[in-house]
């Protein structure tokens, strides 16, 4: 694989990540009890911001499945897990429990494995 697509790949699992960082954070101190709550958080910035992110995502990870395999490309994407926990650390002050540390292991491996 082209060092130029591993960086594209890295960067759509960053940009998802990103995504989800900002939907999280967005949606923080609201309560979503009712359609009319959900659809007024969609248009939060940071919501809105989350979505741009994924909106780009996409657009290279169509650039990505038409250059490379899939069979490729979705097993790499799981480094989006991996780089979502240590978000949910450092950003949101979360416990991980071993057991997912294990999971991410696991995913590591598998990443490994795929990648050569």
């Amino acid at each position: 694989m082209r060092l130029g697509y591993a960086i594209l790949i890295l960067l759509n699992v960053c940009l998802l990540v990103g995504g989800q960082t900002l939907w999280k954070y967005g949606l923080q101190h609201r309560d979503l009890n009712s359609l009319r709550s959900v659809i007024v958080a969609m248009f939060s910035p940071w919501v809105i911001a989350g979505i741009v992110l994924y909106v780009i995502a996409t657009v290279i990870w169509i650039f990505l499945l038409n250059k490379l395999s899939l069979s490729l490309l979705y097993p790499l994407q799981s480094l989006a897990y991996v780089l979502a926990i240590l978000v949910s650390i450092f950003v949101f002050h979360e416990h991980v429990p071993w057991i997912r540390w294990a999971g991410v292991l696991v995913i590591l491996a598998g990443v490994a494995l795929v990648a050569v």
